[in-house]
């Protein structure tokens, strides 16, 4: 029997989309093999809004140009086309109309994912996809363990550096904790370094960066 179809879903701000994203989905992409991998920036995030925050239809734009030429990665405009604040369970659902025959794979960060008890409807998204949590610099990826409470402790699996993912794992476990070697850049960072006037050759891709300084961004 053909095993169904592993599609990641990689969402956030992307305030801008870096090197640090890209490194991080191609090491999740491989080890899970996923045949796609879907960065779907956030039309207005509930947790990350702020002041000065590039505009949707910018984020979404150096997205689509830091993946061009990528093959299994894609651009989806999917929440920015919805409207209104980004919610990972109504992405969710969508997907599932528009892919009803996959494994989807809610992809991120150890940090977004000690915050999971504050999300929308975050136990029907717990048991109705898979997360694949990933390490991010400076915090500890085992502290995910407790993150969704005890009545998740043993729907969790720990996936070693050279442990092979296999497909049965998916009807026993919910969540999987991935370390992977995380670039140490974030956004803030690129922002300031924008703001500054220093360069970011090295921490954006080349074309996100030029749309960057042509649109005057994060000036």
């Amino acid at each position: 029997m053909k095993r169904p179809e592993r599609i990641g879903v990689f969402g956030g701000t992307f305030d801008p989309v870096h090197n640090g994203h890209l490194k991080a989905a191609l090491a999740v992409g491989r080890r899970f093999g996923l045949s796609r991998v879907l960065f779907v920036p956030s039309n207005i995030p509930p947790h990350k809004a702020r002041p000065g925050m590039a505009p949707a239809r910018d984020r979404m734009a150096m997205v689509e140009l830091a993946l061009r030429g990528r093959t299994r990665f894609f651009a989806s405009p999917l929440e920015i086309r919805a409207g209104g604040r980004s919610y990972s369970i109504r992405t969710l659902r969508r997907l599932r109309k528009l892919h009803p025959r996959t494994r989807i794979f809610f992809i991120v960060g150890t940090d977004a994912f000690l915050e999971i008890k504050t999300w929308k409807e975050w136990r029907s998204l717990l048991d109705e996809s898979l997360f694949i949590v990933m390490t991010r610099p400076g915090v500890s990826l085992a502290r995910a363990r407790t993150a969704p409470g005890a009545a998740y402790a043993d729907r969790i699996r720990a996936v070693g550096r050279t442990e092979r993912v296999r497909e049965d794992w998916f009807s026993r476990f919910r969540i999987f904790l991935l370390p992977i070697d995380a670039l140490a850049v974030s956004a803030t960072e690129v922002r300031r370094r924008v703001r500054d006037g220093r360069p970011i050759a090295g921490m954006v891709p080349a074309p996100a960066a030029r749309y960057i300084r042509e649109h005057k961004l994060y000036l």
